[in-house]
Order: C-alpha cells, then structure tokens, then sequence
C-alpha cells in the first residue's frame, strides 16, 4: 500500500521538476538572450536595406552575369566571385523579418526588390549565353539543375547564420556570402536555360532556387520568432493584410514541401540501391560509392565493387528487385574486380578512396590557387601553395581606390571558403586608419581599426607608428603588443584619437 502510494508522489516531484528547468529555461531566454536585443534598431536597419536602389540592381545583374561565365567555363573560382558581390542577402532576410512581424508593406517591399533583382540577373545571364560561342551544358550546370538534401543544407546553415549575425548585430560580407552560395549558382542557370531554350534545365534551376529561397526566408522568419519579434498590429494594418501574409507563407512553404518530398525518396532510394548491389555478393565484399542519376529514364547507376568470387547475373538481380523497391525502372553498371580475400577488399577500397580523395584535394588546392590570382589580380604562378601545410599566400596588387580594408575583406572571405587552409593575402602598405577614442576609452570604430592595423602590420612585416596622446596611445600600443606587432610609439599629440603610420624595416 505504501509503495502504491510512493509511486504518484515520485511521478509528481519529476514533473515538478521538469516544470522548474522549463521555466527556468525560458525566463534566462527571455531576459539574457531575447531582453539583449534591440529589436527596434534591428528592424529599422533591416527595413533600410531592403530598398530597391540602382546600385542593387547593378550588383545583383552583375553578380548572375559572372556565375553565369564561370559556369560556362566550369570555373569554381569565378563562381565564388560571383557570391561575393551578390546582395541578394538584404531582401531575402527582409523577407523572413516581415513574415515573423507581419508587416505587409515590408514584406511587398521585400519581395519586389527580390523579385525585380532575380529578373535583373536572369535577363543579363540569358544574354551573355545568347551571345556566347559556349552552350554545353556543363558539369557545374548539370548540378544546379535539381533540389537534392545538400543544396538544402546549404540554404539552412546560411539562413541560420544570416539570421543569426544579423539579429546580434554582426552581419558582414562573409554571410551574405554564404546566402549568396545557395542562390546565385541556380539563378544563373535559369538564365542558361532560358537562352538556350532548355527548359528542363530552366525550370529544374528554377525549382531549386525557389526552394532554397523559400527556404532562407522561412529559416529567417523562425530564427526572428525565436528571439521574440512578433507581430504588433497598427491602425494601418487589416485582418486582409494578415491573412494575405499567411497566404503569403503557405506559398512559400508549398515547393519547399514537395521539394522536401522529393529529397527524401532519393534519399531512401540511395540507402536501397546500396543494400542491394551489396547483397548479391557475401559479407566479405566492399562496394564504392554509387553514383545515382535520378533524371535519367530509367534512372542510371553505376558503381565497383571488390569480391571474391565474380557473379555476371548481380546486375539483373539488382535492377529486377530495386524496380520492385522504387517502382521505377533502373539500368546499373556494376564493374567487379576480383580479390583474393576479405582484407584485400578492404585494402582495395581504401586505396580507391584515398585516391579519390587525393584527387578532390589536389582539384580544391587548385581552385584556391585561382581564387586568390583572381582576387589579388596576378597570375597563378605568383601563388603560394603548401599542400601539405595547407597554406596559401599571395601578395596583391595594389587596387586604385581601395582602402586596407578592402584587402582584409577579400582575404576573410576566401578563407571561409576553405576554412581547413590558412589563407594569407599580403596587401600593399595603404594609409593605416584611424584609431578613435570615445571618453577615453576605445570606440567600436577604434577597435575595428586596431583590428586592421594588426592584420596589416603582420601581413606587410613593417613596424607601425603610434602618434597621439599619451593615455590614448599606451593603449593602443598594448593592444598591438600583444600580438607580437613591431612598434615605434611617439607617445605625443594632440586630440583624443591615435594616429598610425607605416615606419621603415629598419627603424
């Protein structure tokens, strides 16, 4: 009796105790997370930036015509160069902002920039493969024509980390980069097919970056919801408006869930088509990874595998019971090579991996290397690789015009590319910034030019001058210190802000 007692009481003290983290969750995402963002300033920025302007247009039809030409010419870096003049970032989070708060007249403002933006650069990409001598559909068209689970993935990880960076105040090229990733590739390739009359590549890149898009800007519209933007009604503002923006959502998310549909029967499809090419063979043989073309009718597969004992009729088998699985036909091309036992299979496959490998990283080291001719503006031979050390350095050519800046911007942003690499690009010895003050202490803008400073001093290898009030200086000057920077400090000057100047190798 006393035990059937204990039994609730027990039960109870664990929901009670449940309903204390709980509680005690949301009241520290309350006050520390969501009461530490200004939403009003986050709101006010957003909504700035999501006019249509002149220069948008500009970047984004110049964006889509370069990934249009490095698509064309199979080149990743030119592609990647495309993203990083992409401003599609602004309108697309504008989007998902205005879902999250209901703002109708946002949310049109947004959606015309994006919709005129995408037009834009469709038009340009459709006239350059139109007057192009080159209209092969090449390797890196061929991959931008249909949604799969990691185009997906991609679009998510940017939407969270542009929602993110731009809810905390820390948004910056390299995310807008990023977003840039998910869109601008299959953009182009709308342009392409359009051009070229394809219009099973046009609406297969159509599909995609409509799904990507929708995509971002739900993943935006969450993420904002999530740090406690919700909707406040004004005098302005209709129950139509409301429902049109929920109207507005349920389009949204209508490709998005066929997509979604058809990413995971391929998915599933890709686990059953490896079950089977294995189980016609024993448990000592190891097969490569398949390569599955879900376009092709009937759909195409083609792998190796590494057996003991050859068996001619494994490819019949296998395309008589994946038909039954799928319910669609399959042709596959299933090369055997013959081994002695179960660890030479495995050695085998390891060796093919590896070789594999070997060749993506060598294909990657490659990619780098234009990338960074193509940003410091010299030839490829002038770039340093160490493939082993994974190290890249170029030294830039000076740009008419572009501040430091510009220089640590560009090598920031080719180094989130390849974040396994340390991406170092030297740039010329430009005017060195000003370090400001505020009431004594370092201001924001002081601390993004001690950054700068720090950054250039240990690219160029020259000692830097310090010139300013004394208090102002010594800070400044510890700051660089710390980093091991060489330094030649004149500790006087008038003003509260730091001055700093290139000094000589030898000084």
């Amino acid at each position: 009796m006393a035990s059937q007692q204990a039994a609730p009481t027990a039960t109870k003290s664990n929901d009670l105790s449940f309903a204390r983290v709980v509680l005690s969750f949301r009241k520290w995402w309350r006050d520390d997370v969501m009461g530490t963002v200004d939403q009003p300033a986050v709101i006010e920025k957003r909504r700035a930036e999501c006019v249509m302007s002149g220069r948008y247009m500009f970047m984004t039809a110049m964006s889509g015509g370069i990934a249009v030409l490095g698509l064309l010419l199979s080149s990743p870096a030119v592609v990647i160069g495309a993203m990083l003049l992409s401003p599609l970032m602004d309108p697309i989070m504008g989007l998902g902002f205005a879902l999250a708060i209901g703002d109708y007249k946002w949310l049109r403002k947004s959606a015309k920039s994006l919709a005129w933006g995408s037009l834009m650069a469709i038009g340009l990409c459709a006239l350059i493969v139109f007057l192009s001598p080159i209209q092969d559909i090449t390797s890196e068209i061929a991959s931008r024509t249909r949604p799969n689970l990691f185009d997906l993935l991609v679009a998510v990880f940017s939407a969270l980390a542009g929602a993110y960076a731009m809810i905390r105040g820390r948004e910056g090229t390299i995310v807008g980069v990023a977003i840039a990733t998910a869109l601008m590739p299959p953009l182009a390739v709308v342009g392409f097919g359009l051009a070229t009359g394809n219009w099973t590549v046009f609406w297969g890149a159509s599909l995609l970056y409509i799904t990507n898009l929708m995509a971002i800007a739900l993943i935006a519209a969450l993420m904002a919801r999530i740090y406690g933007f919700r909707t406040r009604l004004s005098d302005k503002q209709t129950q139509f408006q409301n429902f049109a923006i929920i109207a507005v959502f349920i389009a949204l998310a209508v490709p998005l869930g066929f997509s979604l549909r058809q990413i995971a029967w391929e998915a599933n499809s890709a686990r059953q088509v490896r079950a089977e090419l294995i189980a016609n063979f024993g448990s000592s043989a190891r097969l490569s990874q398949p390569e599955i073309n879900f376009d092709g009718d009937p759909i195409q597969v083609s792998a190796f595998v590494w057996t003991t004992e050859l068996k001619p009729e494994a490819e019949i088998k296998a395309e008589e019971s994946l038909a039954r699985a799928i319910g669609q036909k399959v042709d596959i091309d299933l090369k055997q090579f013959l081994v002695r036992d179960e660890k030479s299979a495995e050695q085998a496959q390891i060796i093919s991996a590896q070789e594999q490998e070997e060749a993506a990283a060598s294909q990657r080291a490659d990619a780098l290397a234009d990338r960074l001719a193509l940003m410091a503006g010299v030839e490829n031979d002038e770039v340093i690789i160490d493939r082993q050390r994974r190290r890249a350095m170029v030294r830039a050519v000076e740009l008419e015009g572009a501040p430091l800046v510009t220089y640590y911007n560009l090598e920031r942003r080719i180094a989130a590319t390849e974040p396994e690499w340390r991406v170092e690009l030297i740039p010329p010895a430009k005017p060195l910034p000003t370090i400001e003050f505020a009431d004594g202490e370092l201001s924001e803008a002081g601390t993004k030019a001690l950054a700068l400073i720090a950054w250039s001093a240990g690219r160029v290898g020259a000692p830097v001058i310090l010139s300013g009030p004394d208090a102002a200086v010594e800070v400044a000057q510890k700051e660089l210190a710390e980093q091991g920077l060489p330094l030649v400090a004149t500790q006087r000057g008038r003003g509260p802000n730091v001055t700093a100047e290139w000094g000589s190798i030898g000084q």
